[in-house]
């Protein structure tokens, strides 16, 4: 039976360095100390802000340095958490982490109230006398602009309070999935038992082996349907928190309030769902095309990654997959290769998954920190993709990072699945120009047009549940586990099309998905994806002019609205145009996949 190593197993060169970010734990803890410090001196300021120019400033200054240490403290715990979920040592640290976050929250929480009583006329005037006060220009900038929505610093400091409450959902989401959640063993195609977890679904569904796919489909969620009213009542308690925050701060929908953090039009989101509508018979296309070369009567759920052109079972070592990504990444220059090098040579990946470790793949990282890079590698060609595309997060972190202060290093989140799928873009276009052979160019295309589905197609429709989940609640109504399924389950069929049988227990599937603990994050990978597209046909049409407009965006953190970013960079997202140039690349592949099937 293939079992996981555990965490002390794993060899240390495919371990990221987290000592590098804090050497010891007791290091981690003074941090921790100075930053509740910092706080006492914070509050002191409470009513002086407008005492005088030089008075703002230095309150300013003394809030970022407070959240610069906040960033390392829980950047570090959580990811020492993330590495073996069940080390209960770290689950606490984790927790004083999400605790200090709560207190900073709720002790700063006075201030942009008492910078909005100043008015934006006192603030100007102010900028003019004390140089070093411009520096926070667009501070200020934001929290005028937000001003309808700030309430006084009594209500802002309650909120900041609740802060805690509003995290738990999330929180007992990731327990149960990650710490708690045991499933029966499977077989693979060999008859090898084999442990069956959120990482390994994907890669059993994978297999050519039809009956491995559906009983590992059906073992699994036959183990989920049994706390489906529980998962239902964690997920109705994070759609509520959202819409009561949303409500605190007068705003008309939750939606509203989440995509107004990064002022983005909520016309973008309309348009992202109704274009993917209208180009819902491509999906249908690709889906009547898989089910005629996997040459079954009925397309099922658990048919839905098994390969449809044969393979050797080539695996891919990890130094092999370095070397793939590099080599696709060459348009992007030396300067950018350098940074990806460094990457990998300097352990900013947690390699291979082991016992407890937090499934999926991430890219993260604090201020003060190099970027780090979560893996669950197994060897797929899929694997060696997410290689490419953590490493586009970080190296967008990097250029951030390296070009911008602390107040402005963030990017938002909707410009952050922009670099790592055009990492992606630049990879898949390297392998299709070297290959003649038909068979792996089949293979390499239906590689693209699966992450088309997955990430315009798969990520649309979750935005849509999302969407139609939150209105619910804004309306008043439950949300049982029967109802979030079966609304689930008729947007899979909508989805999916007539020549997809979208079984019945495809309607737990929302269960599964931990962005939905982030509400309105997943439109993003689409509108992310499409504007990759376009960049990276940019990069590849017109060399380093292209490159040299691409990297300004990536030096850009949040300096300017990602809206205006992405359009330096020479894409404007306000329009559908990126979306439905995106989906005519998916119809083209397609037709070529269609003709190469013959």
């Amino acid at each position: 039976m293939k079992t996981l190593k555990k965490r002390n197993e794993v060899e240390k060169k495919d371990t990221w360095d987290l000592e590098s970010l804090y050497e010891t734990d007791a290091v981690w803890e003074s941090d921790l100390k100075k930053a509740e410090e910092l706080l006492v001196q914070f509050q002191a300021m409470e009513g002086t802000l407008g005492k005088s120019p030089k008075s703002l400033k230095e309150a300013l200054d003394l809030y970022y340095q407070m959240y610069c240490i906040l960033d390392n403290v829980y950047v570090y715990a959580q990811q020492r958490r993330d590495q073996d979920t069940a080390d209960a040592y770290y689950q606490q640290l984790a927790m004083r982490a999400e605790d200090l976050m709560v207190k900073l929250d709720s002790g700063s929480a006075f201030m942009n109230p008492e910078i909005l009583s100043l008015t934006e006329e006192w603030i100007n005037h102010a900028m003019e006398e004390e140089e070093g006060l411009r520096f926070y220009k667009r501070v200020f900038q934001e929290i005028f602009r937000r001003n309808a929505h700030t309430r006084s610093g009594e209500i802002e400091a309650l909120l900041a309070d609740a802060a805690d409450l509003g995290n738990a959902p999330a929180n007992i989401f990731r327990m149960l999935e990650n710490a708690d959640m045991k499933y029966p063993n499977v077989k693979d195609s060999e008859g090898n038992l084999v442990d069956l977890t959120d990482s390994s679904l994907v890669p059993l569904l994978e297999s050519e082996d039809r009956q491995v796919r559906k009983e590992a489909f059906e073992t699994y969620y036959r183990v989920r349907e049994q706390y489906k009213n529980t998962f239902a009542s964690i997920f109705a308690s994070n759609v509520k928190q959202a819409v009561f925050f949303a409500k605190a701060r007068n705003y008309p929908s939750s939606r509203a309030s989440f995509l107004d953090q990064s002022n983005i039009p909520e016309a973008v989101y309309d348009n992202l769902i109704e274009t993917v509508h209208k180009n819902l018979d491509s999906m249908y296309r690709y889906v009547k095309l898989r089910k005629k070369m996997l040459g079954v009567e009925e397309l099922h759920m658990y048919d839905v990654y098994a390969p449809i052109i044969h393979e050797s079972g080539k695996e891919y070592t990890f130094e092999e997959a370095k070397k793939i990504v590099a080599e696709g990444l060459k348009p992007m220059g030396e300067e950018y290769l350098e940074i990806l090098k460094e990457g990998f040579e300097n352990r900013w990946i947690d390699v291979y998954e082991n016992e407890g470790k937090r499934s999926g793949a991430y890219s993260w990282g604090s201020y003060q920190s190099h970027p780090y890079v979560l893996l669950n590698y197994r060897g797929t060609l899929d694997n060696v993709f997410t290689l490419a595309h953590e490493m586009g997060h970080s190296i967008h972190s990097y250029y951030s990072k390296k070009n911008q202060p602390f107040a402005y290093a963030g990017y938002k989140i909707f410009v952050a699945e922009v670099a790592s799928t055009c990492n992606e873009a630049l990879l898949i276009h390297d392998l299709l120009e070297k290959t003649e052979n038909k068979n792996e160019r089949m293979i390499l295309i239906n590689h693209f047009l699966d992450k088309f589905k997955g990430t315009i197609y798969r990520q649309t429709m979750f935005a849509e549940f999302e969407y139609n989940m939150h209105r619910k609640v804004e309306k008043g109504e439950p949300l049982t586990a029967q109802e979030i399924s079966r609304t689930y389950h008729e947007l899979n069929k909508l989805y999916f099309g007539p020549d997809m049988v979208s079984d019945e227990a495809i309607g737990l599937e929302w269960t599964r998905i931990p962005h939905f603990y982030t509400p309105f994050y997943v439109y993003q990978y689409a509108t992310g994806f499409s504007a990759a597209i376009a960049l990276s046909n940019r990069i590849l049409k017109e060399g380093s002019t292209a490159v040299e407009q691409y990297k300004k965006f990536l030096k850009g953190g949040c300096s300017l609205d990602p809206i205006d970013l992405l359009k330096v960079a020479g894409v404007d997202m306000t329009t559908p145009q990126p979306v439905q140039s995106a989906l005519d690349v998916f119809k083209n592949l397609v037709d070529e996949l269609e003709k190469l099937v013959g």
